[in-house]
């Protein structure tokens, strides 16, 4: 293998891949990166068995080869160089990479291709093409939903599921749920349901880049796996088996007061409430006061500490329904009030015990459902 790259192009590459490496593992070559030419192009991979990432960059071929580099001691090395050609060859005999860049000659010790795990070539006839844009703000809104407690493996997901033209994500971790739905530009044939570790979809949402249009999603018949593939990126990832709760049961499908509040006031409110409740259970106090013809309705937001003490804020809102005091997690308020992108927000109450929907008002698209934190006293 011999070949010229950018260092900026090369960069770039290491960084999206390096996400995928194996920091601890008993195969040594899965610390590695593999580095390829691939029709033209240098294609670079990690992977850690459940997740794997590719992409393609920009370079000039002289000679065809692989070979795998050591992830860390390549990304820091090709950080330091300086903005110019970076020269590779490979001494296929020894595995030695020889790296030429300005004054910097450096000789890497690397693992012969032919160990590192193969990935799998997908069909891209049998895919589902997505709007790149749509599908990082659908990760974006639902992903952070997922929950971290291994204990619960399926809850760690999110369900992804295409029916007609319709594509809905969905995340639980038993205390909050976030659906949101988008239309594709085409129909499907046949309804497909899938539980994708929520992880592997933040990083396809980092990987995404603007000039992407489309992503096309793959699901090989009983691979047990789901590929996503852009112009100059690719993400394989291990599907999470099992069955996903019935979501649809848990969204109220009635609520006694609907309470519309300014997005950016109530999520300030939500950040100020934290700084106090995140000493203890992170409760924040909801009370809800309907206004009548003299006065607007009134929200307001408390958070307390025994040991820092305690914030209220009182925000203007537009109440139907009647008065509610209702607590909930701060933190998963502040969470999901920092994905709406709407000026406003709506929230709807039935009861201290019952929980609450968050939807962005003007948009349909999107409802978040929290559950209530108990009073006590």
């Amino acid at each position: 293998m011999k070949v010229s790259v950018l260092q900026e192009n090369l960069a770039h590459g290491l960084n999206i891949v390096s996400r995928a490496v194996s920091p601890r593992s008993t195969l040594p070559v899965l610390g590695n990166i593999l580095i390829a030419t691939d029709e033209g192009r240098l294609r670079l991979s990690a992977t850690n068995l459940e997740l794997g990432i590719t992409c393609w960059i920009g370079a000039k071929i002289e000679e065809e080869g692989s070979t795998t580099v050591p992830a860390r001691t390549f990304t820091d090395l090709v950080s330091t160089l300086p903005p110019d050609r970076v020269n590779m060859e490979l001494n296929i005999r020894n595995q030695m990479l020889n790296v030429r860049s300005g004054t910097s000659n450096t000789d890497i010790k690397c693992i012969d291709s032919q160990e590192f795990p193969p990935m799998p070539v997908p069909d891209l006839n049998n895919g589902v093409e997505i709007n790149v844009t749509d599908l990082r703000e659908m990760i974006r809104q639902v992903a952070f939903a997922a929950s971290t407690d291994e204990a619960r493996p399926i809850l760690t997901g999110v369900l992804v599921t295409f029916e007609d033209n319709n594509m809905t994500l969905a995340a639980a971790d038993g205390f909050r749920l976030s659906v949101r739905k988008s239309q594709l530009t085409t129909s499907i044939e046949q309804p497909i349901s899938a539980v994708i570790p929520a992880r592997a979809l933040s990083e396809l949402a980092r990987i995404t880049i603007d000039g992407d249009q489309v992503v096309t999603m793959i699901l090989p018949p009983h691979s047990g796996r789901v590929i996503f593939r852009s112009k100059d990126a690719e993400l394989v990832s291990q599907l999470i088996e099992g069955t996903f709760p019935d979501y649809e049961q848990i969204i109220p499908r009635s609520h006694e007061t609907r309470t519309i509040l300014s997005t950016s006031a109530f999520l300030k409110a939500c950040k100020q409430a934290e700084i106090f409740a995140r000493e203890g259970s992170l409760i924040a106090r909801i009370h809800i006061s309907p206004g009548d013809e003299l006065q607007p309705g009134k929200v307001e937001i408390s958070g307390q500490s025994e040991e820092t003490g305690s914030n209220v804020t009182v925000i203007d809102a537009s109440i139907e329904g009647i008065p509610l005091l209702i607590a909930f997690n701060v933190r998963y308020l502040r969470e999901v009030l920092d994905v709406i992108k709407t000026p406003d927000v709506a929230l709807e109450t039935t009861a201290d015990t019952s929980p609450g929907i968050i939807r962005p008002v003007g948009e349909d698209n999107f409802l978040h459902v929290i559950m209530p934190m108990h009073l006590g006293n």
